[in-house]
């Protein structure tokens, strides 16, 4: 299966030519389809901070660079970015692949039109770029970009402090990573629901930029602390955050939960509940399903949802019996013990 954005990228083919860089693709079989279809002399990488992207990418004949800011040895003849979620997120990226640049090199820009694409003229225009429509197809759009990125400034972590119950915290974080900069409504309430976690291995998945093992590492030193996350840029803001607060934990860039420990005592979440702009209830259901068998028996799984988004229901289907914790905002935090 390929996303829209994928097969407009194949749609216009035709402009990739000599060394070839997808930056941020999605999660699918793009690379195949492309290995299948360039001309000879071609050469494909791919730039990615996705973990689910980079497995799709490394099964392949494809050079796939996996980190959260690399810097690249090479330069390209031909850019592809997918748009980003975020504004500030594309200034991020177009920093980053600015190296990988030389004076001939042709930048592409795709994306869906219902992520964000539509602003990206005057995004442009205020980085001093220029961006030029060509091709309007499967609710995408294809443009071409135009500029010197090498003014773009140099990608930086950025630091700020949260109070949280009484508990002051130094966070890192960069553009990418959830709810950047701030601390978000959801986890602000599952915070206040985490007394029973006081020992034991805790794994904090999708942890951002580590607040929620941070605070946990904080209030209950004790516990041995895990936190995983699909992006690289998350677990890379998580380390910092970490060190930042003189905390000790294990921190894995991972699709799902982290191969090792085996298992855990307690698993804490705000977890991801999109593909893209779409909600995806497979990733739901498949974290809920790893975590129940991830658990030690009397293990809890804790976790904030949007009200409207039917996590009871899943929840009940693997544990059975699940507690309301707190409901209040328009978010939920449900808990489930593993018998």
């Amino acid at each position: 299966m390929l996303a829209n954005t994928s097969q407009m990228l194949l749609r216009n083919i035709a402009d990739l030519t000599g060394n070839i860089l997808i930056v941020e693709p999605e999660a699918d079989e793009l690379a195949r389809s492309l290995l299948a279809n360039l001309p000879a002399g071609a050469t494909l990488s791919c730039y990615t901070t996705n973990a689910a992207v980079a497995n799709a990418w490394q099964q392949t004949a494809a050079n796939c660079f996996f980190s959260a800011l690399p810097e690249f040895q090479q330069q390209f003849d031909t850019v592809v970015i997918f748009y980003p979620k975020s504004k500030e997120q594309l200034s991020l990226t177009l920093a980053t692949v600015a190296p990988a640049l030389h004076s001939n090199s042709q930048l592409y820009l795709v994306g869906d039109n219902k992520g964000g694409i539509k602003s990206l003229n005057s995004h442009a225009t205020k980085l001093g770029l220029q961006a030029n429509k060509l091709d309007n197809a499967k609710h995408c759009l294809w443009y071409y970009l135009s500029g010197p990125l090498q003014a773009l400034a140099t990608p930086v972590f950025s630091q700020h402090t949260l109070s949280i119950n009484n508990t002051e915290l130094q966070i890192y974080s960069v553009a990418g990573v959830f709810n950047h900069g701030k601390l978000d409504t959801g986890t602000a309430l599952l915070l206040q629901h985490l007394t029973h976690i006081n020992k034991g291995s805790v794994l904090d998945f999708g942890c951002g930029c580590g607040v929620i093992g941070a605070f946990l590492k904080k209030r209950q030193p004790a516990i041995s602390l895990y936190c995983s996350d699909v992006s690289a840029l998350a677990t890379e803001a998580t380390r910092l955050t970490l060190s930042a607060n003189g905390l000790q934990g294990t921190v894995v860039t991972a699709d799902g939960l982290p191969a090792q420990p085996a298992h855990f005592d307690h698993i804490v979440s705000n977890p991801p509940f999109h593909t893209g702009i779409k909600t995806d209830y497979s990733i739901s259901e498949a974290f809920i399903s790893q975590s129940k068998a991830r658990l030690n028996t009397g293990g809890s799984l804790t976790l904030v949802a949007n009200s409207h988004l039917a996590y009871q229901a899943l929840l009940e289907q693997t544990f059975g019996k699940v507690t309301v914790l707190a409901k209040t905002n328009g978010f939920v935090i449900y808990q489930a013990i593993k018998r």
